[in-house]
């Protein structure tokens, strides 16, 4: 785990290297200032001698400096590796979110990976930046600071190695007891934040139902779990501070006491008894600020474990050692095609499916709700991998394809496609970023989107809200449909994506299809049998098994499933 999280510094490595070294400095300043201080008191001020008043005085002023210009370099060192370092591992994590299938993408939920890439990586972020630099300040200002105590007077100085051991088991329980209820807060923030982001995305429904109410108890409840799993691991936290109030007082105590009966009977003297306090002070505040890294560290193990369980996951769709670049043309073969979501035989979305489609033909899709006709399509540009037999696409298997190659030649539009911020232009530039103007125009007018765009006062420049909140259902479709035809594919899937736009519309769309892209493979899934109906052939899905393959004519006189769709839609029931 650390090994995957470490190779995330790359270029940040001399600021991570330099941070511990600066603060190595200023740890060894801090330590022989009070050093200096009892030559001041001793054989300066007390001895009345001016020299090495003077000389020790320029030393604990030139230390000072050294020490503050060195933390003011650690501390800008290591906000710069610790910000490098959070954004590369972000980075990482979304560049190996972009190589998932959908099944890999299925086993995290949306927002549990908003979280893991904001919360989580601003939790390692902030440990890491304490790592590099108080991580090292502390231990090296204990151990600095308890050779100078034994160097001065080492019997004294045993008081620390009895205080040392009693925090250390004190921390080590406050930790072991702390970590699984920080790791089970952190998980809770994914319901949180999917909470919010439901809410959000729903927010019409939600308003239209008048269900306020209910979500904020909804998000009250998820906050509220937080809040107790937090309350409880700091009341374990919180056990820190007396335990080291305890502990200083003590040591205070037992130092005042033999320190002060050393001094009477002329053992120590007033300068060395003054440092050792000093060092007691700088051994104290070291193990209180490991305390709290611990605490930190603590917080950051469970976003560590996450952020790791992101980046190990790998993508169960790869390309082969020798693939094929170019797609000859838009044929699709299934053969003994049989696929389960959860990779088992005894749970399959489709059985043993056997289809042919020549290149430029127009395909329907029909069947009932749950009768996998998404599922069908969803193997063609090989989003899932079927679990037996094969899918080719102009002869080739799918597998050997190349994935970016395979999916350039099909393009699919979903009911529910999605649009991004920004102009029109720019959403339909996903098809083909180096798409002209005119292209982007003729595209439009085949989608039949060009009539909507052109009544915009901004016209092909006008700004699409977050998800096409500012367009309607049907528009929203034909934009997408045209962002799909941008990319010239050899084969086209719509999956009842003209659901929302009207009968007219619909029958336009399919006559600009027929006439200027006769040479692209169209597959139709819809629910309206007049969608179809024109088809070269129509498949009949039912429960994830062909039920009937046919031109509409050969389908109304054999098929029932087709026959109580037809009349149902278009008689009424009457027959």
């Amino acid at each position: 785990m650390i090994k995957k999280l470490m190779s995330c510094i790359g270029e940040f490595k001399k600021a991570t290297i330099l941070t511990p070294i600066f603060v190595a400095f200023e740890s060894i300043l801090d330590v022989v200032i009070p050093f200096l201080m009892a030559l001041l008191i001793d054989n300066g001020i007390n001895k009345g001698d001016n020299a090495v008043i003077i000389g020790v005085g320029v030393a604990l002023v030139a230390c000072s400096l050294i020490a503050m210009y060195c933390g003011v370099k650690s501390g800008r060192y290591a906000a710069r590796a610790s910000s490098g370092f959070a954004r590369n591992l972000r980075r990482k994590i979304y560049q190996n979110v972009q190589e998932f299938s959908f099944s890999n993408i299925d086993k995290f939920s949306t927002s549990s990976i908003v979280t893991r890439c904001t919360t989580d990586v601003n939790n390692v972020q902030m440990a890491f930046q304490m790592l590099i630099r108080v991580a090292i300040r502390a231990p090296l200002m204990l151990l600095f600071s308890l050779l100078m105590a034994f160097f001065i007077d080492a019997k004294l100085a045993l008081i620390f190695l009895v205080a040392i051991p009693i925090l250390g088991l004190g921390f080590y329980f406050i930790a072991t007891t702390a970590h699984p209820i920080f790791e089970k807060a952190i998980k809770i923030y994914d319901d949180l934040n999917n909470t919010v982001q439901e809410n959000v995305r729903g927010v019409r429904v939600v308003k239209s139902f008048v269900t306020e109410d209910k979500e904020i108890e909804k998000f009250n409840k998820t906050s509220d779990e937080i809040y107790k799993q937090f309350v409880k691991a700091e009341k374990i936290v919180a056990l820190n501070n007396p335990l080291m109030q305890v502990t200083v007082s003590t040591i205070i105590v037992l130092l005042s006491w033999f320190g002060g009966r050393a001094i009477v009977f002329g053992e120590l003297t007033t300068g060395e008894f003054t440092s050792l306090v000093s060092y007691a002070m700088q051994i104290l505040i070291s193990l209180m600020i490991l305390s709290m890294i611990l605490v930190m560290i603590m917080i950051s193990r469970a976003s560590c474990e996450r952020i790791v369980e992101i980046l190990d996951e790998k993508s169960d769709l790869w390309n082969k050692e020798k693939t094929v670049k170019k797609v000859k043309d838009g044929s699709i073969i299934f053969e003994n095609v049989n696929f389960s979501y959860v990779n088992d035989e005894n749970k399959l979305c489709l059985k043993d499916v056997n289809v042919q489609i020549k290149s430029g033909e127009t395909v329907g899709i029909i069947g009932g709700t749950g009768s996998s006709k998404s599922t069908f399509v969803q193997l063609i540009p090989r989003l899932y991998d079927v679990t037996t037999g094969s899918v080719k696409v102009g002869g080739v298997d799918v597998r050997d394809y190349d994935l970016k190659s395979l999916r350039n030649q099909v393009a699919m539009v979903l009911q529910k496609n999605v649009l991004f911020s920004g102009t029109i232009k720019e959403n339909l530039r996903w098809g083909n970023e180096n798409a002209t103007d005119e292209e982007i125009e003729k595209v439009c007018k085949l989608a039949q989107a060009d009539s909507f765009i052109s009544q915009f006062p901004e016209k092909y420049d006008t700004y699409i809200e977050q998800g096409g909140t500012n367009v309607s259902g049907g528009q929203k479709q034909r934009l997408c449909i045209a962002r799909a035809l941008l990319k010239k594919p050899k084969i086209l899937i719509l999956d009842d994506s003209t659901s929302a736009v009207d009968t007219k519309t619909d029958s336009l769309l399919r006559k600009a299809f027929k006439e200027e892209i006769p040479n692209t493979t169209k597959l139709i899934i819809a629910q309206r049998i007049s969608s179809v109906q024109d088809a070269d052939k129509i498949i009949v899905l039912d429960n994830g098994k062909i039920n009937g393959i046919g031109t509409h004519e050969e389908l109304l006189s054999s098929n029932e499933i087709y026959q109580e769709v037809y009349y149902s839609q278009v008689k009424g029931g009457e027959e």
